[in-house]
């Protein structure tokens, strides 16, 4: 390949990168949200989010790009193709972070609440200093889990014309008819991208062990 191909192999990627780093970075807050208000066990809303959940797992991500993307403008709502795509990604990632914050929260012990509280510690204090760490901590491993993979299932967006890395890459297939360099490149970057975060997950679990002794 010459060098104009990699340009633009590293243009996709760049693409693929910051719209999956946005739904990633919105997915995990709102998946805590979704988990703790549904151990909060308030009713209908309890239900409605079961549904999202359900529904949002079930769903095949490119069904719910398309989805977004052609159903939005009926509704009045003019979303270009990155934001869709970012709403997407964001939609199913939230609610796979759901369980995993929910499965954390359940096998939390409340022996330390109990604890905690005992000695006057409020419960907002409690969650921020004490519970949320702890959760994080466990939670990390499925979380990078899911990040690793909306990153490989993001191709999906390409399906509204995003041209991102995996268009790209069957773009310049098109055109030299040559598949396996590009190819080849094409998933040393995503192993490239995937590597730094399972890097990152291994630092933030050490300092967290550290933290912890």
């Amino acid at each position: 390949m010459n060098g104009q191909a990699w340009l633009l192999l590293l243009e996709g990627a760049w693409t693929t990168l910051w719209i999956s780093g946005i739904a990633i970075a919105i997915g995990v807050v709102l998946g805590l949200g979704v988990a703790l208000v549904r151990m909060a066990r308030i009713p209908f809303i309890d239900q409605l989010l079961v549904l999202y959940v359900s529904l949002a797992r079930a769903t095949p991500l490119v069904t719910l790009v398309l989805f977004i993307f052609l159903t939005a403008p009926t509704l009045g709502v003019g979303l270009d193709r990155n934001t869709a795509a970012i709403l997407a990604l964001t939609l199913n990632t939230a609610a796979f972070n759901a369980e995993v914050w929910r499965a954390a929260f359940l096998s939390f012990s409340r022996d330390q609440r109990e604890a905690a509280l005992a000695c006057g510690m409020t419960g907002p204090t409690f969650f921020r200093r004490i519970m949320l760490p702890q959760m994080f901590t466990s939670s990390l491993p499925g979380l990078v889990n899911e990040m690793s993979f909306i990153i490989k299932s993001s191709p999906a967006i390409a399906v509204i014309g995003i041209v991102d890395l995996t268009r790209v890459t069957n773009r310049i297939t098109a055109v030299t008819y040559e598949p396996l360099p590009p190819i080849l490149a094409a998933a040393l970057l995503y192993m490239l991208i995937i590597g730094v975060l399972i890097r990152v997950q291994a630092i933030a679990e050490r300092k967290a062990n550290r933290l912890a002794m």
